[in-house]
C-alpha cells in the first residue's frame, strides 16, 4: 500500500520523542524510546536526550555515573549510548566486528599472546580502575609495542586488543575520565555483575532482537537499511526481519502491523515544532536516508538523486522533515545556522534554547571526535551566508 511521504515523516518524528512526549522522561526511557544514540565523541548523546527531554548535560552524566545508560561497542561493532536494559544485547550484537584483532594477527600477534593480555588487564583491574597508561605499567610485558609497522595500521601496542574483546565480553567497561560522554579518554574498570551472565539468546535470536527494536524505532524501513544498521549479512538481515512478521509496504519497506494501523490514522500537526538535533541523530542515522526527511522547496535537489547519506552539519528539524542546518561557533558562543524556508519566530526560539544549552552546558557541539572550532569554520562562515553547503 503506498504511504503518504508528509505522514510517515511526522509520525517518525513522534515515534522518535521530538514531538514532546517524552518531556520529563529519564535518559534509559528516552533511548529505550528513540533508538541507541551514536557516540563518535561529540555531542550527539547530549543533543538527542536534550531534543527529546530536555535533559540537562549534569542529568546526563549522572544517568551514565549510576549505570542507567553507559557508552559501549554494539551494532556493527560501533560505540553507541544505550539503556541498561540493553546493555546486553548491544554488546552480543557488537560480537564479531572488531577488526583490530584481524590487524594484529596479520602484524605476528597470537591469540594465546591476547590470552594471557586479558588476564594480565583483568587482575590489574581487580585492584581498582586504571588508565591505558596505568594499565601499561600494571601489565608490564604482557603488552608489547607493535612498532612501525603497527603504528601504519592505527596499531601501537596489544593494549587495545584485549581492551576490546573484554569490553565486548562485558568483562570490563570504561569510564569517562571527565565524567562526560563528548569525550575520549577513559579509565578501565571490572564490570561486576558482568551484564551477558545471564544472557542466553542465541546469535539468530539476538538478531531478530535488534531487528525488533529497530523496526519500533524507525519503521517503516527497508531490509538494506536495517542490515546496514546491524553489519550483518544478506542471508542473516533477512532472517531476522523476517522473524518479526511484519506487513510489507510500498517501497521495499516493512513495518509492524499494529504500526501502520497508527501511521494510517495519524494526523500531522498544524504548528510548526522545531528541534536542533545532532547530524547523526537517530532520526537520520538508523536509515541513512536523507530523500526520506527533505522536504523543502529549492533544497530538495541538493539532496535527491546525488547519493549522499549523511549530513555535513547538524540539523534543524519540524515535525520529522529536515528544515535547516546548523553548527555552533565558538568564537561567537553562538549557533550559526541555515533555515531551508523562511524563518519564523518558532524556529529563532529553538535556536535561542539550543544555543543556550550548548553554550552553558557543553561548551561547544562537536560532531564527532576530531571536529574542532578550527576545521569547522569554513562550514560555519557558509551557513551565515546561506550559500551552497552540501
Amino acid at each position: 500500500m503506498p504511504i503518504v511521504e508528509s505522514r510517515l515523516r511526522a509520525w517518525r518524528w513522534s515515534r522518535q520523542g521530538l514531538d514532546g512526549s517524552l518531556k520529563g522522561k529519564s535518559a534509559a526511557a528516552v533511548l529505550e524510546r528513540s533508538g541507541w544514540a551514536r557516540s563518535v565523541g561529540g555531542a550527539g548523546p547530549y543533543l538527542t536526550l536534550h531534543a527529546r527531554a530536555g535533559i540537562s548535560r549534569e542529568a546526563a552524566d549522572a544517568a551514565a555515573a549510576a549505570l542507567e545508560i553507559h557508552e559501549l561497542p554494539a551494532a556493527r561493532g560501533c560505540t553507541y549510548v544505550l539503556p541498561a536494559a540493553d546493555f546486553a544485547l548491544g554488546l552480543k550484537a557488537g560480537a564479531g566486528f572488531d577488526t583490530e584483532i584481524k590487524t594484529a594477527l596479520k602484524l605476528g600477534v597470537t591469540a594465546k599472546e591476547i590470552d594471557r593480555l586479558c588476564g594480565a588487564v583483568a587482575k590489574a583491574l581487580g585492584k581498582g580502575p586504571l588508565d591505558p597508561d596505568g594499565l601499561k605499567k600494571a601489565v608490564g610485558g604482557a603488552v608489547r609495542n607493535l612498532g612501525a609497522e603497527g603504528a601504519k595500521k592505527g596499531l601501537t601496542t596489544t593494549l587495545p586488543l584485549a581492551l576490546g574483546r573484554l569490553q565486548g565480553e562485558g568483562e570490563i567497561r570504561r569510564i569517562p575520565a571527565n565524567g562526560r560522554l563528548d569525550g575520549q579518554r577513559y579509565r578501565y574498570t571490572l564490570w561486576r555483575p558482568n551484564p551477558l551472565a545471564a544472557f542466553k539468546l542465541s546469535a539468530e535470536e539476538v538478531h531478530a532482537e535488534l531487528a525488533r527494536r529497530y523496526f519500533r524505532w524507525t519503521g517503516p524501513a527497508t531490509v538494506a537499511e536495517f542490515q546496514w544498521f546491524s553489519g550483518l549479512g544478506v542471508k542473516a538481515a533477512k532472517s531476522a526481519v523476517g522473524a518479526l512478521k511484519l506487513t510489507a509496504i510500498d517501497r521495499g519497506r516493512f513495518v509492524f502491523p499494529e504500526d501502520l494501523d497508527a501511521l494510517a490514522s495519524y494526523a500531522i500537526p498544524q504548528a510548526p515544532d522545531y528541534a536542533l538535533v545532532s547530524g547523526i541523530d537517530a532520526l537520520f542515522l538508523l536509515r541513512r536516508n536523507l530523500e526520506d526527511t527533505v522536504e523543502a522547496q529549492g533544497w530538495s535537489g541538493k539532496f535527491v538523486g546525488r547519493g549522499l547519506k549523511d549530513l555535513p552539519d547538524h540539523a534543524i528539524v519540524d515535525r520529522g522533515r529536515l528544515a535547516g542546518l546548523w553548527e555552533f561557533d565558538t568564537e561567537s558562543a553562538s549557533i550559526a545556522w541555515h533555515a531551508f524556508e523562511d524563518k519564523d519566530k518558532a524556529m529563532e526560539a529553538a535556536v535561542k534554547r539550543t544555543e543556550a544549552f550548548v553554550r552553558d552546558q557543553l561548551g561547544d557541539a562537536r560532531s564527532f571526535s576530531l571536529d574542532s572550532p578550527k576545521s569547522r569554520r569554513p562550514r560555519i562562515e557558509a551557513l551565515r551566508r546561506g550559500e551552497e553547503i552540501l
